[in-house]
């Protein structure tokens, strides 16, 4: 047999080692970036165009390169960062300067302009599929310039699975906010297709986080500061009433670099337990400062990823500054063991026990009970009971067939109506009529072969989902109209991936319009299935879920629109008789009743074996 092993091309090499580093236009715009941070730029152009496919360019007032040093930093394995193996372990730069250009012109077309400021002239090197075409000097104001032009145009596959400008763009901003969150001391600037997005001069923290996600944000930033041996933490955390229904405005910076960590995440949540919503994510921007060398940052190739050498400790101490940070500013209820002014002045703490009041006491019908041991629990005569039970109504109101003053499930017994589809003929009993039973959120009715048990919110979203779908199909827009516009102002990110759902929610019934600000917006209609004081709730969850399912067909990402927002507008709740029958109605005549849209059974049906099987 012949030999079949043989080592790659160049050229091919490249391209494959390009794909783990450059996976679309934002990973080449994050790389650009954070080499002129690391040239110790003060002021920082990013220059797009069609988000980056077409145009990527860098402009910094860094440091520059020499001659030298500009070939040499586009080839494989070259680097400025590193020069023993103990180098590795204690990074505070971005990156290792070389192998991510090396990357880019692998699938793209460079050019690179370069000056240091000692030199009378700078470099011009053009580059395309790893090839250089011409190094020649070149008149430059100084720092550097570098374009990357057509990216993937050698590798047809690759470019082929980019996605929209819209959805590009969304990811480009995320990087540059990461960035210029990291380092507010440097202005930066933003320019995609001619118009300017951002224009942010150096400052502190507090001033690009608002001018980086919503200037709204001022009243609600907490600073968290604590230092300790192990860990520094700075930053800002919003107050419970800034949470959202997405996770856009949560940054983590280990050593100046973002990172995502769930399990630091998790802490910050814990310390917001009972102060927020379930479904609602807290505000924060927070950077820990830690010897490089109990935090391994290489575990992933972007770097995105961190590893602890003791992970439980960072996790305390972050939980820790959280919770010292809300109570210092009032924010997290505090426990109190003082007795109050008001209470210590009543009548009765401060009136002695008459003898005549102290008989009226030991004739009540419950003071034996209370001061005989173990009985309290037990009342024997029927009288007794009565009393009990109307004050336990008095007490704790509940509504009908629920909680503790329920009795028995509620049933509601109407005559047959109109035959719904799928199993309409044999939702009867033996007398020809229909009977629903309620108990909490489910509902029993009965068939000829047995009984179905039936859950209502599963029953309600499959049913909403179906409504919906058929109304964006129909392309009809139902509004209605809020007599009050509902003001939201969302990050950058969420306000790009809004504009591209903006039709589809139109369809909806959602009327939106650009408010003042860049980022701000006015909803003036809404579907008229949605409750009173959820508009805009409805649209931060529409906007998670999109987010984090990844819809990026289009009708992927109508289908994760219809089944967010029918899970949410189904909300059970106690049914008249004709409510409960309608529901059972609608179900059956929905296209797909057994099961919801993402898939949960929504009714089961119990024959007589498998009741005698139960009993």
């Amino acid at each position: 047999m012949s030999d079949i092993i043989q080592l790659l091309p160049d050229h091919l090499a490249n391209q494959i080692a390009a794909g783990e580093v450059i996976q679309r236009p934002a990973s080449a715009v994050k790389e650009l970036i954070e080499n002129a941070v690391d040239a110790g730029a003060t002021s920082i152009h990013l220059i797009l165009k069609d988000a980056g496919k077409e145009l990527i360019q860098v402009v910094d007032n860094g440091k520059g390169m020499s001659a030298m040093d500009a070939r040499m930093s586009f080839e494989r394995h070259a680097t400025s960062k590193i020069k023993k193996i103990e180098d590795l372990f204690e990074i505070r730069t971005k990156g290792f300067r070389g192998e991510a250009l090396a990357s880019i012109a692998a699938v793209a077309q460079v050019s690179l302009k370069t000056r240091q400021e000692e030199d009378p002239l700078g470099t011009q090197i053009e580059i395309a599929s790893s090839a250089v075409t011409s190094q020649e000097p070149v008149a430059f104001a100084g720092g550097t310039s570098i374009s990357v032009k057509n990216l993937f145009f050698n590798v047809p596959a690759r470019r082929h699975f980019l996605k929209s400008n819209t959805t590009e763009l969304k990811h480009v901003l995320d990087e540059f906010i990461r960035i210029a969150l990291a380092h507010p001391d440097v202005a930066f600037r933003f320019t995609n297709n001619g118009i300017e997005q951002y224009n942010l001069p150096g400052g502190n923290l507090k001033q690009r986080i608002l001018s980086l996600l919503g200037s709204g944000m001022d009243r609600n930033l907490i600073p968290v500061e604590e230092l300790t041996d192990v860990v520094q933490i700075r930053g800002f955390i919003g107050k419970p009433e800034a949470a959202n229904r997405t996770r856009g405005n949560q940054f983590f910076f280990i050593n100046n670099r973002f990172i995502k960590s769930a399990y630091l995440n998790h802490a910050v949540t814990n310390a917001f337990e009972g102060l927020i919503a379930k479904d609602a994510f807290p505000t924060y921007i927070l950077f820990l400062e830690i010897d490089p060398r109990k935090v391994d940052v290489n575990v992933h190739p972007t770097k995105q990823e961190v590893k602890f050498d003791d992970d439980k400790i960072m996790y305390a101490y972050l939980q820790a500054a959280i919770k010292f940070a809300l109570n210092k500013y009032n924010v997290a209820p505090s426990i109190d063991f003082s007795l109050d002014a008001s209470i210590q002045n009543l009548d009765a703490l401060k009136m002695p026990m008459t003898q005549h009041r102290e008989q009226e006491v030991r004739g009540g019908y419950l003071y034996d009970k209370f001061s005989s041991a173990g009985q309290a629990h037990f009342i024997e005569r029927q009288e007794d009971r009565k009393q009990w039970q109307q004050q336990q109504k008095a007490f704790f109101p509940e509504m009908p067939g629920t909680g503790l003053n329920a009795e028995k499930p509620m049933v509601f017994d109407t005559p047959s109506v109109a035959q719904p589809m799928l199993l309409s003929e044999e939702l009867v009993d033996e007398t020809g009529s229909k009977s629903v039973i309620q108990w909490k959120e489910y509902l029993i009715t009965t068939m000829k072969s047995g009984v179905v048990l039936l859950h209502q919110r599963r029953a309600l979203e499959r049913i909403i989902f179906e409504k919906l779908e058929e109304r964006m199909q129909a392309r009809e827009h139902v509004s209605q109209q809020l007599l009050f516009p509902v003001l939201i102002e969302l990050s950058p990110s969420d306000a790009v991936l809004l504009n591209e759902v903006l039709s589809d929610l139109y369809l909806l019934g959602y009327d939106i319009k650009p408010g003042q600000g860049s980022h701000d917006y006015e909803i003036t209609g809404v579907p008229s299935d949605i409750q009173g004081g959820q508009e805009q709730q409805m649209l931060e969850w529409v906007l998670e879920q999109i987010k984090n399912e990844s819809g990026q067909v289009v009708d992927e990402r109508r289908t994760i629109l219809l089944r967010t927002m029918s899970r949410k507008m189904a909300l059970p709740r106690t049914l008249s008789a004709e409510q409960a029958q309608n529901l059972v109605d609608e179900l059956f005549a929905c296209s797909q009743p057994q099961y919801t849209p993402d898939g949960k059974l929504i009714f089961r049906i119990l024959s007589q074996n498998d009741l005698s099987a139960l009993l």
